[in-house]
């Protein structure tokens, strides 16, 4: 920039008003220079998302819903939880993107263009509850270090792709294989080009369920870059983070999959309960697999007031990871006493269900409305913090929400 060239004064004005304030000394300000002020992006209008969404952090981006954002049956991409952990790949070209398959279990090494994904296997389309291990890690007594997610980093969405037990099958599977392990082209915060951002994976038993995509497409659409496009792997019921994202290769593993964010403590709960505050070794850690039952009050709005003799119609979403949810209750007096409420089916296996009652109150005041999940294993939500973990994972506490009766 040389310094002769200085800004317009149209770009000044314009910038006084996207900032809000006069820039004093603009007239100083070379052609070119964007003020710091203007310099980070706008979250909600990069990645299209509501602005009642909460950013918990922008390096990397990690932004959460509410959970009355989360009241559509299908999540759709203005109130999906965004979890990275490494830096949002730019410049994309999906014409020239492929899709390795190697590793030690491999038959045959295989590349892939995203087209020949899309011509050779046959596509499926799944609703997928997707879950990060840490929702709720803000409610941990002693806290865990992280995102202090609360109640909003899960979503259901409508997935379409191909089964990745096809793409797998097609390479050949050696009978010594155990696991999956992913690549992607995020990168690292440290821009360290050796370094990967996250390196997950699960068990080829999960890796070959019908419900295991590498999906290209979100709600019907091409799936948003925030998201993974162009493509991305999805399997539900597990914590997001065996999702993973920008996918460019998967390894096909003779041992448990040692990449980034899979080994130490992270995404793992201590194998056995242990005492809040302390420390466990890395060996007594278990890598989370199933999510926990778990259910969300998505209408009304905690905070609700209704009219004395007014009947509260809530409604909302309950999952269990692998299982089914089986039963669903509120409570209105702390949960001393539970009602059923009337449960949907899943959409498909791995789909969250939909809830839905009528309440009634007694008299005005202040009143909890609990919300408590049971699983098909007959393990239901408990109503307070679960056992304490170094991570502040897993935390399947029941919902609740505050509701004023005038």
């Amino acid at each position: 920039m040389k310094r002769r060239d200085f800004v317009k004064k149209t770009t000044l004005s314009s910038f006084a008003t996207l900032i809000g304030a006069e820039v004093v000394f603009g007239s100083k300000l070379m052609e070119g220079y964007t003020p710091v002020a203007l310099q980070d992006p706008d979250p909600f209008k990069l990645f299209n998302k509501h602005k009642e969404m909460i950013v918990l952090n922008n390096k990397p981006w990690n932004i959460e819903a509410q959970a009355h954002l989360l009241d559509d049956k299908i999540t759709p991409n203005s109130s999906m939880f965004v979890r990275n952990n490494g830096l949002v790949p730019e410049n994309i070209d999906a014409k020239k993107w492929t899709l390795t398959i190697d590793g030690e279990s491999v038959k045959n090494k295989k590349v892939y263009t995203l087209n020949e994904l899309k011509t050779k296997f046959s596509h499926h389309t799944y609703q997928l509850t997707l879950e990060c291990g840490g929702n709720g890690r803000s409610e941990f007594d002693p806290p865990a270090k992280g995102n202090q997610w609360t109640v909003g980093a899960v979503h259901c969405a409508s997935w379409t792709g191909v089964r990745l037990r096809d793409v797998l099958e097609d390479a050949g599977i050696k009978s010594n294989a155990v696991y999956i392990g992913f690549h992607a082209v995020d990168q690292h915060l440290s821009m360290d080009p050796s370094k990967e951002a996250i390196s997950r994976g699960c068990p080829i038993s999960k890796a070959v369920q019908d419900e295991t995509l590498l999906a290209f497409k979100m709600n019907g659409e091409d799936i948003p870059l925030v998201h993974g496009y162009p493509l991305r792997l999805v399997a539900g019921g597990w914590p997001a983070s065996v999702s993973g994202k920008w996918v460019n290769r998967i390894s096909i593993r003779d041992i448990v999959h040692d990449g980034a964010k899979m080994t130490g403590t992270a995404y793992r709960v201590p194998c056995e309960t242990v005492a809040p505050g302390q420390k466990v070794k890395d060996e007594n850690m278990c890598i989370i697999e199933s999510m926990p039952v778990k259910s969300l009050i998505t209408y009304p709005k905690s905070g609700a007031i209704i009219k004395k003799g007014k009947v509260l119609n809530i409604r909302g979403h309950a999952w269990a990871g692998e299982l089914e949810v089986t039963k669903i209750e509120y409570s209105i007096d702390f949960g001393s006493t539970w009602t059923e409420c009337n449960i949907e089916k899943p959409a498909n296996r791995l789909a969250w269900q939909h809830f839905s009652a009528s309440i009634d109150f007694p008299k005005t005041g202040y009143y909890e409305v609990w919300a408590r999940a049971t699983d098909s294993n007959n393990k239901a939500q408990p109503m307070i913090l679960p056992g304490w973990n170094p991570k502040g994972y897993l935390n399947n506490a029941c919902h609740r929400i505050a509701v004023k009766v005038k």
